[in-house]
């Protein structure tokens, strides 16, 4: 009998490279599912989160074809923490529902020695049952603005108002089961992610 493949929970905030590490996860066996693309999935027109953000939001949400205009409801629901509350209550736990059915299917199917479950969110949606273990990647406010200068063309005053309006560092580390520091070489990423890997396949070993 084939042991419970573990789950890894990867977050961080903005710019501290969290691809980074998912990239090297990857390359280690692992396999990922973007929470990102999950959120996509969940607002295809039709579906119940489709359907309670049209009636909470409004049909001037919706583009021609009736998918979700993401920039308009984000223009809405970013003036306003109220409605950002109210979209986060419909989409997260459906959200939630969807990574339980696909971790299921991927455990099932087996193939990977761990998956990754790649969520900046995964700590505010309270994701976290979801996962065997939490890694936090974290970078130096001066590497997040320098990295997000160079990657997305954005100004350290933009920069540090998005780092302003997401979860702490300090809050994130909290929950930690293991801190990947994204400030130096690939290398030294590489380095912390396998030392974490070793010990993750301790911890979890998948025996016969």
């Amino acid at each position: 009998m084939v042991g419970q493949i573990p789950v890894i929970g990867l977050t961080g905030g903005i710019g501290a490279g969290k691809s980074t590490v998912t990239r090297v996860l990857e390359e280690l066996g692992a396999s990922v599912i973007d929470a990102d693309k999950v959120g996509h999935q969940v607002y295809l027109p039709g579906l119940p989160a489709w359907r309670e953000i049209v009636a909470t939001f409004g049909a001037n949400v919706l583009n021609a074809d009736r998918t979700i205009n993401r920039q308009a409801l984000g223009k809405l629901v970013f003036a306003d923490p109220e409605a950002l509350r109210t979209l986060n209550h419909i989409v997260h736990p459906k959200m939630f529902d969807h990574l339980v059915e696909l971790i299921a299917e991927m455990r099932a199917h087996g193939g990977m020695k761990a998956i990754v479950v790649e969520a900046a969110v995964l700590i505010e949606a309270n994701w976290m049952p979801l996962v065997d273990q939490v890694w936090v990647v974290v970078a130096s406010e001066a590497v997040v603005v320098d990295r997000l200068a160079k990657q997305r063309h954005l100004s350290s005053e933009q920069v540090r108002t998005r780092i302003a309006a997401q979860l702490s560092n300090d809050e994130r580390l909290k929950h930690a089961h293991v801190v990947i520091r994204n400030d130096d070489s690939l290398e030294a990423v590489r380095d912390a992610v396998q030392q974490a890997w070793d010990q993750l396949a301790q911890s979890h070993p998948q025996r016969q």
